[in-house]
């Protein structure tokens, strides 16, 4: 038993160091004016917002992952390459963001982001739903894995509606892309009526 509860705590340890490594890729991008006035501030309007995004994005992904790992008992080769997966996917963040942030929301770059935002979004419920159903019923309900399984499936819809919006309209497909995130803002599943 102990040696389960290392196995996860191991996981949990490198995956934290990971997404710290990641922020820090995606702030060491951020370049600062050469200008001396806050009026050369506002042309840096995409590169801003773009990184706040992904940030966003990687705080969600490391408060759902660290969630998630508390439910987590001996985790299986699966699970163990599915988090893998997951975290290669989220290393290519800061290189999308990057690219969104120089196009200035250009359409193919705003595809590409979502794009990636599905995939990694993918990958999450994969663990997800490997983190759920090995969990205890007792800890987690049937209930709480539905409400899990519908909101990980709308984000999704969401990451996807946003890449098709992209290809006519990037800025909205953007803020899509932000209205998407706000599904996974709250790790717990609240039950409606409990």
């Amino acid at each position: 038993m102990r040696e389960a509860k290392e196995t996860a705590e191991r996981l949990n340890a490198f995956s934290d160091g990971v997404f710290a490594v990641i922020v820090t890729i995606m702030v060491l991008e951020l370049k600062a004016p050469e200008e001396r006035s806050f009026s050369a501030l506002l042309p840096l309007w995409p590169i801003a917002l773009s990184y706040a995004v992904s940030y966003l994005f990687i705080a969600i992904i490391w408060i759902n992952h660290h969630h998630l790992m508390r439910f987590v008992g001996p985790p299986t080769l699966t699970m163990i390459w599915t988090n893998f997966i997951h975290l290669f996917l989220v290393s290519l963040l800061p290189f999308a963001t990057a690219w969104t942030a120089k196009t200035q929301l250009a359409s193919q770059s705003v595809i590409f982001y979502a794009g990636l935002f599905i995939c990694i979004d993918m990958a999450y419920n994969a663990f997800e739903y490997q983190a759920l159903t090995n969990a205890d019923a007792a800890v987690v309900s049937a209930r709480t894995r539905r409400t899990a399984r519908v909101r990980s499936l709308i984000a999704l819809a969401g990451f996807t509606t946003a890449m098709l919006v992209a290809i006519v309209a990037p800025r909205l497909g953007f803020a899509v892309i932000c209205v998407a995130l706000t599904l996974h803002l709250r790790p717990d599943f609240p039950q409606i009526g409990a």
